[in-house]
């Protein structure tokens, strides 16, 4: 009741973060599940004491207290209406490694992904992994008892979890590990909480020992109610076996020793093609008899989703036709010889027993990686299905025996039917776990009631299989309204029991595992949600309108990876859950569905929230589910600007294409005085440009002077082509457009220069998108009956060329000539590999060797991939091409160059690009496909990138 004195109280005693506001609250609301629950407030803890001041003064006040890693939680483990301890923020640090004793200690808040980055060159790795370990904590992993693809030869978490540092719920601080003899009567005579734990639990392993035996399903994938399975042996004792799997209802980790296994030296997999789900589960029996380590099954539902997205995943060339089901079955070995002996061994096995029409093998990591994206995103992928009614995840990981998959899913369809619906598969059938998401529309009472029929008719099944209602997920609050009925009332007394001696006064996680609210409660979107309607600039009709587009965001986090991917730069660096993707999105949900009010939809709040999206498009390609947060940021800005002044700075960058021109007939001036201190610091004064910037150069010859003097071939046997030139080829770069044309008159093209004006993408990062809309207008006009006449167009500068074919369709809707100069647009090397062998003119190059390493404007990254600028470098014979590691440079057009966030904006290139633009030898050249990107690597490496037509070009054999 005493909200504001207990926000007053933890302020004073942290040295952490403490956020109780409405945004903080409705941001941490939700997780990757189907259930909301607003919190009382948000810690963010600097140490190990802050999580024992916070646990001592919610004991005291009887606060429910929920500590939380990354909030992937399925069933809602990590929602409730209690003081959220976020340790991701700052408790994210390995404390010591022994490689020789094979074990780490580690703070709870840093990923799985994260810490065997930082262990492998041990060659050693954490062997836990779910699909979302790029972001699942390992506080999180332990809490859950996480499994993932290769359980059957690696176990559960409980298997490597050596020790535990936690802090009990009365704010004590100790260590949990296994015990003995004298050390375990030791701690059994503490007074107080700690040694009442130890006496209580302790006999009550003992004591149902037999009745475990009887009710507790024999499978490899239980990870329902408590372990009270591991703490019944009379001869010691380990609490870590019961606070693992325990969801936070127990006690809070604050380090874990961990237990961790050499690296397989090799790798290979094989993907099993079928046509029908029940032929893939039979395989899958024939398939274990090869000792793999994961089978891994994914449904059509979920290719199908891969077939249609952007990014990795939508890469299935390791697919032989179109199969409706496939298997990926993986093996290790010490040579690679002997991987694709068992690789070749299965494929055999496989035929000789008729299972399946194809079998792909593969050792190339590459490869690999591209199948494991796509298995690790099913959920994600669908999560895409069009409409209301989505696959939703509340019985969605159960586990029998695998040679009981067939009959169980046959009579689960049953159910399904039964109730109306249908579902899509996947998951880990090498250990009879599969992921079954039920197609329900939440948003209805007749899916809610769908949803409670199918979860209840489904944990009879699984009782009848002696399967576990919980493989993988845990229980939350969507399973544990059937622990009763699945461990039978002695044992749920029991787990009441755990319960109450860890946690006397209720205010660990309450409402988990035990004395759960109805599952039919606290839904995300019930029959009560709604959202108000919001007029848009942008047409959203592909998403459903705007709030679809905002809804997309389904919470699984993929957004809060580190050191991978390009998603998301400022979450990467900050840490913060406001500076991600998905906080984005939910504070947009929020003001669109009355948790906070409408207005917070203009607020400088939300600015606020939206502000460190630097527009880069990766979570378009790299997000699951597509959330497209640049597009609604821009919209959002457009909204804002209706209520507030736009900016001078605003302006200014917005009108960059004039800018450029004005300067350009006295660019040596221009030059010289942008580069003086003293306007510099007028710039950082007046308008808020860093100082420690320096404005791009302006040419006096532009590209536009150059070409109008420029005569190109006699002949074209190609036919033309438009060159899209656009304001930084034109004003600022003028070689990577003389490149250009020298590289299409090589191929045989006469270029045509359409008279355009600025693409719009400084409008439209800023939110003018009216503005934005106009020079859209002109482009199209200018540029259709090129495109109508059969001509492709072709650009130079990545962001430039992302405006054309992904924002003109939405800012000029409805009209056809948009859309149709989208599709005919094209990046230069595209173009170039489009080309290459194809009987027309080719390049011919000089044999000179060149070192180049590429590194890819991230809207390119998102919308086209590395492959087309990777291989049109691989062109040149005597080119030796390596990719720089994919990731945002941090300054994305204008961000980089605002005086607030210069610093932000130098962090995220010094994550990860700086560091590998440093490390490449001397002679090895950066391309790049940006201005962006050029700007901020010189300013950071003093290494000056060049663009990918401007070396090509100058290897042209002449």
């Amino acid at each position: 009741a005493d909200t504001a004195g207990l926000e007053q109280e933890l302020r004073q005693a942290l040295e952490g973060e403490v956020r109780f506001d409405a945004y903080a609250r409705a941001m941490y609301s939700s997780d990757a599940g189907i259930y909301s629950m607003e919190p009382i407030g948000v810690v963010t803890p600097r140490s190990v004491d802050d999580v024992a001041a916070t646990m001592e003064i919610a004991s005291r006040r009887g606060v429910p207290v929920l500590p939380r890693g990354a909030g992937t939680s399925q069933p809602g483990q990590t929602v409730n209406h209690a003081v959220v301890i976020d340790f991701p923020t700052h408790l994210h640090h390995i404390l010591e490694v022994n490689p020789q004793e094979r074990w780490v200690r580690t703070l709870p808040g840093i990923s799985i992904d994260e810490l065997n980055r930082q262990i492998r060159p041990h060659d050693l790795y954490f062997v836990p992994d779910p699909s979302t370990r790029s972001r699942a904590n390992i506080g999180g992993a332990i809490c859950n008892n996480s499994c993932g693809a290769r359980s059957i030869v690696y176990g559960k978490t409980v298997d490597h979890v050596l020790e535990m540092d936690v802090v009990l719920s009365d704010g004590t601080q100790t260590r949990f590990g296994p015990l003995s003899g004298t050390s375990l009567n030791a701690r059994m005579a503490l007074d107080g909480l700690e040694g009442n734990i130890y006496r209580k639990v302790r006999a009550l392993g003992l004591e149902h020992r037999d009745e475990v035996v009887r009710r507790f399903p024999d499978i490899d994938r239980r990870v329902g109610g408590y372990n009270l399975d591991l703490i019944g042996d009379p001869d010691a004792f380990d609490l870590t076996k019961i606070a693992v799997g325990s969801e936070g209802t127990l006690a809070t980790i604050t380090s874990a020793k961990l237990n961790l296994e050499p690296i397989p030296k090799n790798r290979g997999i094989a993907i099993i093609h079928f046509m029908d789900i029940t032929e893939a589960l039979e395989a899958t029996v024939d398939v274990l008899e090869e000792s793999p380590a994961a089978i891994e099954h994914a449904g059509s539902m979920v290719l199908r989703g891969a077939r249609l997205t952007l990014g990795p995943t939508g890469n299935l060339d390791f697919l032989q036709g179109e199969p409706e089901e496939i298997l990926i079955a993986e093996f290790f070995g010490d040579s690679e010889a002997e991987v694709a002996a068992k690789l070749d061994r299965l494929e055999q096995r496989m035929k000789g027993a008729g299972r399946g029409y194809a079998v792909t093998k593969t050792t190339n990591p590459a490869v690999q990686a591209r199948v494991w994206a796509m298995r690790q995103a099913g959920q994600g992928l669908m999560a895409n299905v069009p409409g209301e009614a989505k696959p939703i995840a509340f019985v969605e990981d159960t586990a029998v025996s695998p040679e009981k998959l067939p009959e169980f899913v046959r009579r689960f369809d049953e159910i399904l039917l039964k109730h109306g619906t249908s579902a899509g598969y996947y998951g880990h059938v090498s250990v009879g776990c599969l992921h079954i998401r039920p197609v329900v529309n939440l948003k209805q009472r007749k899916g809610i009631e769908q949803m409670a029929g199918i979860s209840e008719d489904i944990a009879d099944l699984v009782i009848e299989f002696r399967g576990a209602i919980s493989g993988e997920h845990g229980d939350g609050i969507a399973r544990a309204c059937w622990n009763e009925k699945a461990f039978g009332p002695t044992l749920y007394q029991a787990f009441r029991d755990v319960k109450a001696a860890f946690d006397p006064r209720g205010i660990m996680n309450p409402g988990k595992i035990i004395d759960a609210p109805p599952m039919t409660e606290n839904l995300r979107y019930g029959e009560a949600y709604s959202t108000i309607p919001v007029a848009t600039r942008l047409s959203f009709e592909e998403e459903g309108g705007f709030a679809a587009a905002v809804e997309r965001c389904n919470g699984s986090g993929a957004c809060h990876g580190v050191k991978a991917g390009t998603m998301c730069p400022s979450y990467m660096v900050t840490r913060e859950e406001e500076h991600s993707t998905r906080a984005r999105a939910n504070a947009l949900r929020a003001a669109l569905s009355g948790l906070l009010p409408p207005e917070e939809l203009q607020s400088e709040r939300m600015f606020k929230v939206l502000d460190l999206c630097l527009s880069c498009k990766s979570c378009k390609a790299e997000c699951p589910t597509h959330v497209d947060m640049t597009k609604l940021k821009a919209e959002f800005l457009h909204r804002y600007y209706q209520s507030h002044p736009v900016p001078l700075r605003s302006r200014l960058i917005a009108d960059i294409h004039r800018l450029n021109a004005a300067a350009a007939p006295v660019a040596p001036l221009f030059n010289l005085a942008a580069g003086a201190m003293p306007v510099r610091w007028a710039l950082d004064a007046l308008v808020g440009i860093d100082r420690r910037r320096r404005l791009p150069r302006v040419r006096s010859r532009t590209f536009e002077k150059w070409f109008r003097s420029h005569t190109g071939p006699a002949t074209s046997s190609r036919g033309q082509v438009v060159l899209f030139h656009d304001t930084f080829t034109n004003f600022n770069h003028p070689e990577a457009g003389i490149g250009a044309v020298a590289l299409l008159e090589a191929l045989g093209y006469e270029v045509v220069v359409a008279p355009h004006v600025c693409c719009g993408r400084p409008m439209i990062s800023k939110g003018l998108l009216d503005k934005a809309a106009a020079n859209a207008r002109h482009n199209v006009d200018a540029l259709f009956p090129h495109v109508e006449r059969g001509l492709g167009i072709v650009g130079l500068e990545a962001s430039c060329i992302a405006t054309l074919k992904d924002e003109y369709p939405d800012l000029l809707a409805g009209d056809p000539r948009a859309a149709a100069v989208s599709k005919a647009t094209l990046m230069l090397e595209e173009l170039l590999v489009n080309t290459a062998g194809d009987g027309g003119p080719q390049l011919r190059f000089a044999d000179m060797p060149r070192k180049v390493a590429l590194h890819l404007h991230s809207h390119e990254q998102a919308l086209i991939g590395a492959a087309p600028a990777l291989n049109a470098l691989r062109l040149p014979p005597a080119f030796e091409v390596t990719e720089i590691p994919p990731a945002c440079c941090g300054l994305a057009g204008a961000f980089g160059y605002e005086k607030e966030h210069y610093e932000l904006s130098m962090l995220i290139g010094e994550d990860r690009i700086f560091p590998s633009v440093r490390a490449l030898p001397g002679d090895t050249e950066i391309i790049v496909t940006g201005v962006s990107c050029q700007e901020q690597i010189e300013h950071g490496t003093g290494r000056r990138p060049r663009f990918l037509a401007e070396v090509l070009a100058e290897a042209l054999s002449r």
